[in-house]
């Protein structure tokens, strides 16, 4: 997306997570992006935590000062020069990182304003992530801990960013995105910020979080302002995917999509503008890694192995649907518009809906023939068998 809208005379920046690759090809900034600052681009913000946890349990013989040094270190880029380290990545320097981000997103702003340069500024939050460790202006004063102490914290940021367009007078000729990648993290974090209070969100009337393929965990909120183009106060049902977005921004700013690979991503504009009510997808692939797992297709989602649901264990069934997937060849399916939370199989009850939706996954099977999918990133897997 940095090299769509560098290509059209756009100023564009990143500030906060990449999770890319730290190699120099991998950066940002070898993609189309002017500015960067953030945590190490490989890691995540969990990483500030590692001096402490590694000098806690004793793993290794160095001092913790010398585990600052050697560890995290908050770096920064620009095109076409090395990655620099700015300072260690701390959890005091994670419990404030948002501030110096929206600082850094409000100074390019500002800059690229006074330049007459059109901009794209893609800031990735920490709010949410584990470990959620507030700043000290607003740490207590949520009832929930320091998760809801830091959605608080969240929201005054995106009000800082929101004041600074109205200021600037591009509020109405700028399109705002805010968005999560994933449904919540629990269970395998919870307890992560040590303050007595869950580490962790709500999946509300989805099943399932971050690392499955449950609509809890691929499912999210999206709030999107276009003044002019999107009506205020509207609310849409149509399957929209993160992978959309690209394809929807090249319309709208006359961008050139890459013709060497096929995209995943379709164009959505007539969603935002109010055109269409369902949008111009009708399925989506879900992967862990690099297996293909299930798929939706309209309100339908099947899944191709064994899915064991969040919280309660895998649900009872006889029969074929005892052990079905992959074992016996039948997908698991559910109807998620009238069971959202994913509680009842009905594939028996509907075993056409298996012809449309193995459709998708044809045409996807089609395209790796001429494309073959790169390595899915791996740390357990070695080569060999």
């Amino acid at each position: 997306m940095g090299e769509l809208f560098k290509g059209v005379g756009y100023a564009t920046a990143i500030f906060g997570k990449w999770h890319l690759g730290g190699a120099p090809q991998s950066l940002p900034t070898a993609h189309g992006f002017d500015e960067f600052y953030g945590i190490p681009p490989d890691i995540s913000w969990d990483s500030a935590t590692y001096p402490t946890t590694i000098a806690l349990t004793h793993s290794s013989n160095e001092t913790y000062e010398q585990l600052l040094r050697t560890g995290p270190q908050i770096v920064e880029a620009t095109a076409g020069g090395p990655l620099r380290t700015v300072k260690p990545y701390t959890e005091t320097v994670r419990a404030n990182i948002d501030y110096e981000l929206v600082d850094k997103s409000i100074d390019f702003m500002r800059r690229q304003k006074d330049a007459g340069k059109p901009f794209f500024l893609y800031l990735p939050f920490s709010m949410g992530h584990f470990p959620n460790l507030p700043s000290q202006q607003f740490k207590g004063k949520s009832r929930i801990g320091n998760y809801g102490d830091k959605l608080m914290e969240g929201d005054y940021h995106v009000g800082q960013i929101l004041d600074t367009l109205k200021a600037l007078g591009v509020d109405d000729n700028t399109i705002v995105v805010f968005a999560s990648d994933n449904g919540p993290q629990g269970e395998t974090v919870r307890e992560f910020g040590n303050q007595g209070t869950p580490d962790m969100g709500n999946s509300g009337p989805f099943r399932g979080e971050l690392g499955e393929v449950t609509e809890g965990a691929i499912r999210t909120c999206a709030i999107i302002r276009w003044p002019g183009h999107i009506k205020p106060d509207t609310t849409s049902y149509a399957m929209f995917s993160i992978m959309d977005f690209m394809p929807t921004f090249a319309h709208i700013v006359g961008g050139k999509m890459p013709t060497d690979r096929p995209i995943d991503g379709v164009d959505q504009t007539d969603v935002l503008t109010g055109a269409s009510v369902t949008g111009h997808r009708e399925s989506l692939l879900s992967f862990i890694g690099a297996y293909l797992v299930a798929v939706r297709w309209k309100q339908w989602r099947l899944y191709f192995t064994d899915v064991h649901p969040t919280g309660i264990g895998p649900q009872r069934q006889p029969g074929m649907f005892s052990a079905s997937a992959p074992m016996a060849g039948y997908p698991k399916a559910y109807n998620i518009e009238m069971d959202p939370h994913e509680d009842l199989i009905v594939t028996a009850l509907f075993g056409w809906i298996s012809d449309p939706a193995l459709k998708a996954v044809d045409e996807y099977l089609e395209s790796v023939k001429k494309y073959p999918n790169p390595p899915a990133p791996n740390i357990t897997r070695f080569g060999g068998g």
